[in-house]
Protein backbone atom coordinates (compact mmCIF):
# COMPACT_ATOMS: atom_id res chain seq x y z
CA UNK A 1 0.00 0.00 0.00
CA UNK A 2 1.02 3.63 -0.51
CA UNK A 3 0.11 5.21 2.83
CA UNK A 4 -3.41 6.58 2.54
CA UNK A 5 -3.66 5.45 -1.10
CA UNK A 6 -5.58 2.20 -1.51
CA UNK A 7 -6.91 2.44 -5.08
CA UNK A 8 -5.10 3.55 -8.23
CA UNK A 9 -6.99 4.34 -11.42
CA UNK A 10 -4.81 4.56 -14.52
CA UNK A 11 -5.55 5.72 -18.05
CA UNK A 12 -4.83 3.51 -21.06
CA UNK A 13 -4.10 5.63 -24.14
CA UNK A 14 -0.79 7.48 -24.12
CA UNK A 15 -0.27 6.38 -20.54
CA UNK A 16 0.14 2.61 -20.83
CA UNK A 17 -0.29 2.14 -24.59
CA UNK A 18 1.10 4.47 -27.24
CA UNK A 19 -2.11 5.66 -28.86
CA UNK A 20 -0.39 7.94 -31.34
CA UNK A 21 1.39 5.04 -33.00
CA UNK A 22 -1.74 2.89 -32.90
CA UNK A 23 -3.86 5.66 -34.38
CA UNK A 24 -1.40 6.31 -37.19
CA UNK A 25 -1.23 2.63 -38.14
CA UNK A 26 -5.00 2.19 -37.97
CA UNK A 27 -5.94 5.24 -40.04
CA UNK A 28 -3.42 4.33 -42.72
CA UNK A 29 -4.76 0.78 -42.91
CA UNK A 30 -8.39 1.94 -42.97
CA UNK A 31 -7.89 4.49 -45.74
CA UNK A 32 -5.66 2.21 -47.79
CA UNK A 33 -8.41 -0.43 -47.65
CA UNK A 34 -10.72 2.12 -49.28
CA UNK A 35 -8.22 2.94 -52.01
CA UNK A 36 -7.13 6.24 -50.42
CA UNK A 37 -3.42 6.97 -50.20
CA UNK A 38 -2.76 7.75 -46.54
CA UNK A 39 0.14 10.18 -46.69
CA UNK A 40 1.86 11.56 -43.60
CA UNK A 41 -0.10 14.79 -44.00
CA UNK A 42 -3.47 13.03 -44.20
CA UNK A 43 -2.71 10.83 -41.19
CA UNK A 44 -1.59 13.86 -39.18
CA UNK A 45 -4.69 15.83 -40.16
CA UNK A 46 -6.94 12.95 -39.14
CA UNK A 47 -5.20 12.89 -35.75
CA UNK A 48 -5.93 16.59 -35.23
CA UNK A 49 -9.56 16.24 -36.29
CA UNK A 50 -9.97 13.20 -34.06
CA UNK A 51 -8.59 15.11 -31.08
CA UNK A 52 -11.02 17.96 -31.79
CA UNK A 53 -13.96 15.55 -31.74
CA UNK A 54 -12.89 13.92 -28.47
CA UNK A 55 -12.57 17.38 -26.94
CA UNK A 56 -16.13 18.18 -28.01
CA UNK A 57 -17.30 14.91 -26.47
CA UNK A 58 -15.54 15.70 -23.18
CA UNK A 59 -17.31 19.08 -23.17
CA UNK A 60 -20.70 17.51 -23.88
CA UNK A 61 -21.00 19.26 -27.25
CA UNK A 62 -21.40 16.14 -29.37
CA UNK A 63 -22.39 12.49 -28.98
CA UNK A 64 -20.19 9.43 -29.29
CA UNK A 65 -21.92 8.00 -32.41
CA UNK A 66 -21.77 11.39 -34.12
CA UNK A 67 -18.16 12.20 -33.32
CA UNK A 68 -16.87 8.80 -34.46
CA UNK A 69 -18.21 9.49 -37.95
CA UNK A 70 -17.66 13.26 -37.98
CA UNK A 71 -13.90 12.89 -37.64
CA UNK A 72 -13.83 11.10 -41.01
CA UNK A 73 -16.59 13.22 -42.51
CA UNK A 74 -14.55 16.34 -41.76
CA UNK A 75 -11.37 14.77 -43.11
CA UNK A 76 -13.00 13.75 -46.37
CA UNK A 77 -14.60 17.18 -46.72
CA UNK A 78 -11.19 18.82 -46.48
CA UNK A 79 -9.81 16.32 -48.99
CA UNK A 80 -12.81 16.89 -51.30
CA UNK A 81 -13.23 13.13 -51.25
CA UNK A 82 -16.57 11.32 -51.65
CA UNK A 83 -15.57 8.30 -49.52
CA UNK A 84 -18.07 7.00 -46.97
CA UNK A 85 -17.16 8.19 -43.43
CA UNK A 86 -19.22 5.41 -41.85
CA UNK A 87 -17.23 2.75 -43.68
CA UNK A 88 -13.98 4.51 -42.81
CA UNK A 89 -14.90 4.56 -39.14
CA UNK A 90 -15.73 0.85 -39.10
CA UNK A 91 -12.48 -0.04 -40.85
CA UNK A 92 -10.54 2.21 -38.50
CA UNK A 93 -12.08 0.72 -35.35
CA UNK A 94 -11.39 -2.83 -36.54
CA UNK A 95 -7.77 -1.97 -37.25
CA UNK A 96 -7.26 0.04 -34.06
CA UNK A 97 -8.39 -2.91 -31.94
CA UNK A 98 -5.38 -4.82 -33.28
CA UNK A 99 -2.78 -2.11 -32.70
CA UNK A 100 -0.69 -2.40 -29.54
CA UNK A 101 2.45 -0.40 -28.78
CA UNK A 102 3.55 -0.06 -25.16
CA UNK A 103 4.68 3.16 -23.55
CA UNK A 104 8.19 2.50 -22.15
CA UNK A 105 7.97 1.11 -18.63
CA UNK A 106 4.27 0.20 -18.79
CA UNK A 107 4.58 -3.50 -17.97
CA UNK A 108 7.13 -2.87 -15.23
CA UNK A 109 4.75 -0.34 -13.67
CA UNK A 110 1.82 -2.74 -13.72
CA UNK A 111 3.98 -5.47 -12.19
CA UNK A 112 4.98 -3.05 -9.43
CA UNK A 113 1.55 -1.64 -8.67
CA UNK A 114 -0.78 -4.63 -8.94
CA UNK A 115 0.45 -6.41 -5.76
CA UNK A 116 0.53 -3.19 -3.74
CA UNK A 117 -2.82 -1.51 -4.41
CA UNK A 118 -6.24 -2.01 -5.93
CA UNK A 119 -5.45 -1.22 -9.56
CA UNK A 120 -8.15 -0.16 -12.03
CA UNK A 121 -8.04 0.81 -15.68
CA UNK A 122 -10.06 3.95 -16.45
CA UNK A 123 -10.27 4.76 -20.15
CA UNK A 124 -12.27 6.92 -22.50
CA UNK A 125 -12.92 5.01 -25.67
CA UNK A 126 -15.06 2.63 -27.67
CA UNK A 127 -15.56 -0.60 -25.74
CA UNK A 128 -14.93 -3.02 -28.61
CA UNK A 129 -11.71 -1.22 -29.55
CA UNK A 130 -10.34 -0.99 -26.02
CA UNK A 131 -11.33 -4.57 -25.24
CA UNK A 132 -9.40 -5.76 -28.29
CA UNK A 133 -6.30 -3.74 -27.46
CA UNK A 134 -6.30 -4.75 -23.78
CA UNK A 135 -6.63 -8.42 -24.72
CA UNK A 136 -3.94 -8.20 -27.38
CA UNK A 137 -1.63 -6.41 -24.94
CA UNK A 138 -2.21 -9.13 -22.32
CA UNK A 139 -2.63 -6.65 -19.47
CA UNK A 140 -6.17 -7.35 -18.26
CA UNK A 141 -5.00 -9.57 -15.41
CA UNK A 142 -3.24 -6.72 -13.66
CA UNK A 143 -6.51 -4.92 -12.90
CA UNK A 144 -9.25 -5.59 -10.39
CA UNK A 145 -11.68 -4.06 -12.87
CA UNK A 146 -11.62 -2.23 -16.20
CA UNK A 147 -13.79 0.83 -16.81
CA UNK A 148 -14.30 2.01 -20.41
CA UNK A 149 -16.39 5.13 -20.87
CA UNK A 150 -18.74 3.72 -23.50
CA UNK A 151 -19.64 0.86 -21.19
CA UNK A 152 -19.78 3.01 -18.06
CA UNK A 153 -22.14 5.47 -19.75
CA UNK A 154 -20.10 8.61 -19.06
CA UNK A 155 -16.88 10.02 -20.48
CA UNK A 156 -14.03 11.44 -18.43
CA UNK A 157 -13.95 14.12 -17.05
CA UNK A 158 -17.65 13.81 -16.18
CA UNK A 159 -18.28 13.21 -12.50
CA UNK A 160 -20.65 10.44 -13.51
CA UNK A 161 -17.74 8.40 -14.87
CA UNK A 162 -15.87 8.49 -11.58
CA UNK A 163 -18.97 8.03 -9.45
CA UNK A 164 -19.76 4.89 -11.45
CA UNK A 165 -16.19 3.64 -10.97
CA UNK A 166 -16.45 4.17 -7.21
CA UNK A 167 -19.86 2.49 -7.02
CA UNK A 168 -18.73 -0.54 -9.01
CA UNK A 169 -15.32 -0.95 -7.36
CA UNK A 170 -16.07 0.08 -3.79
CA UNK A 171 -13.12 2.49 -3.94
CA UNK A 172 -13.31 5.81 -2.11
CA UNK A 173 -12.24 9.09 -3.66
CA UNK A 174 -10.21 10.20 -0.65
CA UNK A 175 -7.99 7.11 -0.83
CA UNK A 176 -7.72 6.99 -4.63
CA UNK A 177 -5.37 8.40 -7.26
CA UNK A 178 -5.99 9.04 -10.97
CA UNK A 179 -2.95 8.71 -13.24
CA UNK A 180 -3.07 9.86 -16.85
CA UNK A 181 -1.62 11.98 -19.62
CA UNK A 182 -4.68 14.14 -20.29
CA UNK A 183 -5.10 17.30 -18.25
CA UNK A 184 -8.65 17.80 -19.50
CA UNK A 185 -9.99 14.30 -18.84
CA UNK A 186 -7.73 12.51 -16.34
CA UNK A 187 -6.44 15.32 -14.15
CA UNK A 188 -9.49 17.59 -14.18
CA UNK A 189 -11.87 14.66 -13.88
CA UNK A 190 -9.96 13.03 -11.06
CA UNK A 191 -9.57 16.29 -9.14
CA UNK A 192 -13.23 17.19 -9.53
CA UNK A 193 -14.12 13.74 -8.18
CA UNK A 194 -12.04 14.35 -5.05
CA UNK A 195 -9.10 12.13 -6.02
CA UNK A 196 -5.41 12.90 -5.91
CA UNK A 197 -3.92 13.12 -9.38
CA UNK A 198 -0.63 12.26 -11.08
CA UNK A 199 -0.01 13.79 -14.48
CA UNK A 200 2.08 11.69 -16.88
CA UNK A 201 3.93 14.33 -18.89
CA UNK A 202 6.67 12.68 -20.99
CA UNK A 203 6.80 15.64 -23.38
CA UNK A 204 7.62 17.94 -20.46
CA UNK A 205 4.87 20.41 -21.26
CA UNK A 206 4.51 23.48 -19.02
CA UNK A 207 2.56 22.71 -15.86
CA UNK A 208 -0.80 24.54 -15.76
CA UNK A 209 -2.42 26.26 -12.81
CA UNK A 210 -5.80 24.83 -13.76
CA UNK A 211 -6.19 21.95 -13.57
CA UNK A 212 -3.25 21.55 -11.23
CA UNK A 213 -2.09 17.95 -10.68
CA UNK A 214 -0.85 16.91 -7.27
CA UNK A 215 2.28 15.43 -8.85
CA UNK A 216 3.82 15.32 -12.30
CA UNK A 217 6.02 12.54 -13.70
CA UNK A 218 7.89 12.42 -16.98
CA UNK A 219 8.47 8.65 -17.00
CA UNK A 220 6.37 5.76 -15.73
CA UNK A 221 9.28 4.66 -13.55
CA UNK A 222 8.59 7.77 -11.42
CA UNK A 223 4.99 6.80 -10.63
CA UNK A 224 5.61 4.65 -7.49
CA UNK A 225 7.46 7.53 -5.80
CA UNK A 226 4.65 9.90 -6.74
CA UNK A 227 2.09 7.52 -5.24
CA UNK A 228 4.10 7.30 -2.06
CA UNK A 229 4.12 11.10 -1.90
CA UNK A 230 0.37 11.22 -2.59
CA UNK A 231 -0.16 8.88 0.31
CA UNK A 232 1.42 11.41 2.66
CA UNK A 233 -0.83 14.31 1.63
Amino acid sequence: MYGKIKSVFIDLDDTLLDFRRSEDAAVREALSGMGIAATDGIAARYSALNAEQWKLLEEGKTTRPRMLVDRFRNLFAEMKCSADPVEANERYKASLARQVFFVPGAIKLLETLSPRCDLYLASNGTASVQDGRIKRAGIGGYFRDIFVSQRVGFDKPARGFFDACFALSGARAESSVMIGDSLSSDIRGGADAGMRTVWFNPRRLPAPDDPKPDFTVTALSEVPAALAACGKL
